[in-house]
């Protein structure tokens, strides 16, 4: 298996601003990966770059091995684009947008195109100067996932839709996963980037923080645990990688590195062990505590 996407020491600059640094980052054939980070962040220019808009300062960005700038007629043939803000001719309805987008990469399946429209609870008729910004969306989503590619970049995409259309969208993403599809998804919806996503890239401040699968990222930081015991547990907060113990009503509740959960376990079970809570921290978390880290880093 190859990569789809290749981004080697890119670098973009805005005269005196820096938007990227150095990103190095490969995604995998078929592979849904995410790219996450706060605004401002450079998600976007990654994108804009990847999709031949921009061309980097430094380095090198291709597309299932095409040179993402020169190359960017071809590479467009074989990708689709959702951007988190779509804007749409005003006088056109939704269906014929959709049509639009579709015809350009030649014969599509209409029994699909009608399904997805079905799905997404979408009326085509109406002129496209009349829809929200979820409707707006949804056109995009329409036409991207009518459209036989093999990459996906999504950008925010399901920005503006309610709950229930983005479990549509998420069904389509995993379909097209299933069909082996590749999908390069930027989000801020972190129980969407968990439910769909093979591996994540944390990028702040133009920087590439963390890229690995959520497993990976998890060893790299601690649990979260809750026990209760037969007996009055002492000494716990002596023991090597513990932190933060304290009471609540449900127990005695405190975080442990991954690395010192078998020592930590073994202490607790010479009290007695009544009950143990052990969960992994949740995206959100791992986030948070990589985007702070960075902030203690350079301040």
């Amino acid at each position: 298996m190859g990569y789809s996407v290749e981004i080697s020491s890119v670098t973009k600059t805005f005269g005196k601003v820096v938007a990227l640094k150095d990103i190095e980052l490969n995604v995998n054939e078929g592979e849904v990966f995410a790219y996450i980070g706060p605004n401002g962040a450079g998600k976007s220019t990654t994108i804009r770059i990847l999709l031949g808009i921009l061309n980097a300062t430094k380095g090198h960005a291709k597309v299932f091995g095409k040179d993402a700038w020169k190359d960017a007629v071809e590479i467009h043939k074989r990708i689709a684009y959702v951007p988190g803000d779509v804007n749409l001719w005003p006088n056109l309805t939704g269906g014929e947008v959709i049509d639009l987008f579709v015809n350009l990469r030649g014969a599509y399946d209409k029994v699909r195109r009608e399904k997805l429209v079905r799905d997404f609870n979408l009326d085509p008729t109406k002129k496209c100067r009349t829809y929200s910004k979820g409707n707006r969306q949804k056109v995009a989503l329409v036409a991207a996932f009518a459209s036989e590619v093999d990459l996906y970049i999504l950008d925010e995409p399901t920005s503006g839709l309610d709950p229930l259309m983005e479990q549509v969208f998420q069904a389509y993403v995993l379909e097209m996963k299933g069909k082996g599809k590749g999908v390069f998804l930027s989000s801020h919806i972190m129980s969407e980037v968990e439910r769909l996503c093979d591996r994540v890239g944390i990028i702040r401040e133009g920087e590439l923080v963390q890229v690995g699968t959520l497993d990976e990222l998890r060893h790299l930081t601690r649990y979260a645990m809750t026990v209760v015991t037969e007996r009055a547990l002492e000494g716990l907060d002596r023991l090597p990688g513990v932190y933060n113990v304290h009471q609540e009503q449900h127990g005695l509740c405190f975080h442990v590195d991954v690395d010192k959960v078998g020592l930590v376990v073994d202490h607790i079970n010479k009290f007695g062990i009544k009950k143990l809570d052990s969960s992994p921290p949740t995206l959100e978390e791992l986030f948070m505590q990589h985007y702070n880290r960075a902030k203690e880093d350079t301040a």
